[in-house]
Parts: structure tokens; sequence; C-alpha cells
């Protein structure tokens, strides 16, 4: 019996990543609100009292760049008068110009010099992937969507007001034993939360296990050898900006499968779904996940790549670990016929085109189940067509 321990982590809407995330996919949904066929690149930097806005945007929307930015951080819960970032006081410099001709004559549905297609080609080179696997209801992998839950409960009962003394900026870590590569007990839990400086740290520690892990970890998992490590460095009060550089784009392990599955290197918040980085990685797992609720294997991975400026994936390639009820082969050719990887096929299919962003900034990219009108990539409708195409 094949034994092993998997930890995968999350973190909070505060942390200084996920500051700059949101605000840059505020700005592409401010984008999109306006004007569907924006091509927006937009990525920030947090630091002390100081927000960075940059990127490429071609847009016929009007934006206010300070106005989005100070929401989206007044939102996270920056309003505190002890924190040195603050929604009202923060600095914000705009360092946005407009997207590159040369990218975006490669990207244009038409002719140009050089260009093989008239047809919308990839934004960029890269290649993306795909994972699902049948160990939660969202078929995603247990350790991540586990960490998701502590920092979305975390979130909630903060900005519910359940502890005055919680501040914005918080991690989580679960670490996952498998047997026969099925979860059987969490082994370990991590959280670490910031906090205002007059709160004691048993108090955290009994208020985190009692009001957040026990309330959202299967308690059939949990057992008295469970170890909780709360803010384990004992203080936690310098943090988000102040305490850390932020940046859009560096937690695309934490945005995926938490390392299950593997990640092309591409991030995603602030891109408009024209970068197939972005727009790809959800089709991959829109794929993916069909492959497992059709019952066609337990745990599936897919892999494909692009030229920029072309339309079709140079490569598509699928895995399913051995657990696949035909060859993988079968299964990959079956996709072929169900799916189409054209960039401009995949924005239609999943509807991609819609300031549906913000709901994606957090917690995960994928694993999203409550909202299937924007998080199409999470929906199941093509088993039906997936099963007749392998017969």
């Amino acid at each position: 019996m094949k034994k092993f321990i998997f930890s995968s982590e999350s973190v909070g809407e505060g942390h200084p990543d996920k500051v700059c995330d949101t605000i840059s996919d505020a700005v592409l949904d401010a984008c999109l609100s306006q004007d569907p066929r924006s091509r927006v690149a937009c990525e920030c930097y947090a630091k002390s009292n100081m927000v960075i806005v940059g990127g490429e945007i071609t847009t016929n929307a009007k934006l206010n760049f300070n106005q989005i930015a100070r929401d989206a951080i007044r939102e996270i819960g920056y309003v505190n008068d002890d924190d040195v970032f603050h929604a009202d006081k923060v600095f914000i410099t705009n360092l946005v110009t407009s997207q590159s001709p040369d990218i975006a004559q490669g990207v244009d549905a038409r002719a140009a010099e050089g260009k093989e297609t008239e047809e919308q080609g990839a934004g960029d080179q890269g290649l993306m992937f795909g994972y699902a696997s049948d160990e939660t209801p969202e078929l995603m992998p247990a350790p991540i969507m586990f960490a998701h839950r502590l920092g979305r409960e975390l979130t909630r009962v903060r900005k519910a007001g359940k502890a005055k003394w919680l501040r914005p900026d918080a991690k989580s870590q679960v670490s996952v034993q498998y047997e026969d590569n099925k979860p059987v007990r969490i082994v370990n839990v991590v959280v670490s939360t910031q906090h205002s400086a007059d709160v004691k740290h048993k108090e955290i520690k009994d208020f985190i296990i009692k009001e957040v892990i026990s309330k959202v970890l299967p308690s059939e998992l949990l057992d008295k050898k469970t170890q909780y490590l709360i803010n384990p460095t004992g203080r936690f009060v310098v943090g988000g900006p102040q305490g850390d550089t932020g940046l859009t784009g560096r937690k695309i392990i934490v945005d995926s499968y938490g390392g299950m599955g593997r990640h092309g290197g591409g991030a995603f918040s602030g891109k408009d779904p024209s970068k197939v980085d972005r727009s790809a990685a959800y089709m991959g797992r829109y794929v993916a996940k069909n492959i497992v609720a059709a019952g066609l294997a337990t745990r599936a991975e897919i892999q494909f790549a692009y030229a920029i400026g072309y339309p079709d994936p140079v490569s598509i390639c699928v895995d399913t670990f051995g657990t696949g009820i035909v060859p993988d082969e079968k299964i990959e050719e079956a996709v072929k016929q169900v799916f189409s990887f054209k960039p401009a096929a995949i924005i239609k299919q999943l509807n991609l085109l819609r300031p549906i962003y913000g709901k994606t900034t957090n917690y995960g990219h994928f694993g999203k189940i409550d909202d299937l009108n924007a998080i199409t990539w999470e929906k199941t409708d093509k088993v039906a067509a997936l099963k007749k195409a392998v017969k």
C-alpha cells in the first residue's frame, strides 16, 4: 500500500500578492464592463503605503485607476488606522501603456504580413495544464481545497466582525496523508493570520481551531494526532504590504492545484482571455474535469501548447496516471472531437468576455462550483459527449 503525505497552501485576500491580483482583476473587470473587446495585461506592485499599477491596456473604457485600486483595497479590509497600508492613504502610481501593435496583429482576427492565417491567434507562446481528481466533490485535490476552505472561512468571520482583532493578511496550509492515492487523514494544519497588537496568542489559537478549522475541515479526517500550528512565530502584527512586497501573478500554485497538478508557468490575474496563459488554463480545467466527471478516469491531466499568433495548439497530451478505463490515446482523441482549443473558440465556449474575473482571484481559480454561470470552466456539460466519443 503506497503511503505519502502531500501539503498545499492557500493565502487570504489580504496577502500582499493577492492584494495585487485583486487590483489587477478589478482593472480587467472595469475594462470588460465597458468594452468587452479590451486587451488587458495589468500588473501591480505593492509595498508599505505605495501601489504601482502597470501593464499594457488597449480599451475604449474610461477608467479611474486610482479609484479602482482604492475600492479593491477597501473591499479586502485594509481600513484600519493601525495599518500603514490603508485604502484611503496609499500612494498610487499609474504606469499603464497600450498593447504592443506587434502583439496585437498576431492576436487580432485579421491578415498581416508574415502571419499564416487571418484567425485570432494565441496571445503568446506557452504551455498550459488542466487537472482534476475524484477525491473531493469539486473534483479537486483535497489539500488545496482544504487550505482554501480555511482561508475563505477566516475571511468570512473577519468581515462579519466575529473577532475584532483579525486583520486581512493570512495564510493556510494543510498536509494530507494518502493511502493508495486516497486521502485518509489530515496530518497537520497551519494557519497564520495577521492580528491587532492587543490580542493574546492563546485567544488567537483557540479561536482559529474552534471557529475556523473545526467548522470547515472534515471531522472524519481529523484525529488526536492532528497537529495545529497557529501563528507559529507567536506574533503577526506587521502584515500585508507593510510587512512584505506584493506582486501580481506570484501565487500560481495557490491559484491552480496546490502542486498536485502541474502548472505551465503563466499567471492568471490581470489578463484578458486573449491571453492563453489564462483562458487556455481554464480550458484545461474544463476538459480534465469533464474527463473525470464522465468516469473515464479518477485522475486526469491535460497539457497543450501554443505559438504566438497561431490559432491551433501545437500539441495536446492527456495523462490519466493509469486510472483510465480506456487507453489515454483514446481519451485524447475523444477530447479533440468534443472540444476546440483555438483561442477564439475557448472564449466562446466558456463565455469569457465578461467582467467575471474578480470572482476568480481569491481561494483558487478552480473548484468553485457555487456560480457556474460565471465560472463556466467548472461545468460538467460535456460528459455525455465524451462518453459517446470513446465508444
